[in-house]
This record gives C-alpha cells, structure tokens and sequence, in this order.
C-alpha cells in the first residue's frame, strides 16, 4: 500500500510551479498532504487563506481540510464546490 503524498509550501508561497505540480501529482492520485511552513505564512488563518487561495487554482473538483498547519487536498470525480 502506498502512502499518501507529501509536499511543503515554503517562503515562496503559492507560486504557478508549485500549483502545476500539484496538478500533475493528481493525475494519479486522489488525495495530498502540504504542510504549510512558518515561512509561507505568519498564522493559521493566513493559512486558511492560501489553502482557499490554492483551491481557487485547482479547479472546483477539489476539497481541503487544515489541521494546523497541515493541509489535506482530495480530489473527487465531479465538481464539489460552487
């Protein structure tokens, strides 16, 4: 069994390349784990911001939920936000 994949979102933020890559990951999977580092963001609601930021990019296929600072990504067949 393969574990889920992880990535981290660093002083960079939430740049196009990070977001392609994101896309490409996805073609396979269907969840994603990105820890959100203390250098991307200065608190959880910053970082509740980015992940809504970040999902805004994906597409409406996709959900978060923020633990922390970790953020779990899922994709779902059809849209699931309006």
């Amino acid at each position: 069994m393969r574990g889920i994949k992880r990535l981290q979102i660093g002083k960079k933020g939430l740049t196009p390349e990070f977001v392609k890559q994101l896309q490409n990951i996805f073609e396979n999977e269907q969840s994603l784990k990105v820890a959100i580092l203390k250098s991307a963001c200065r608190d959880k609601i910053e970082a509740k911001k980015m992940a809504e930021e970040l999902l805004e990019m994906l597409g409406k296929n996709y959900t978060f939920r923020l633990v922390g600072y970790i953020l779990t990504i899922r994709k779902w067949r059809k849209p699931m936000r309006d």
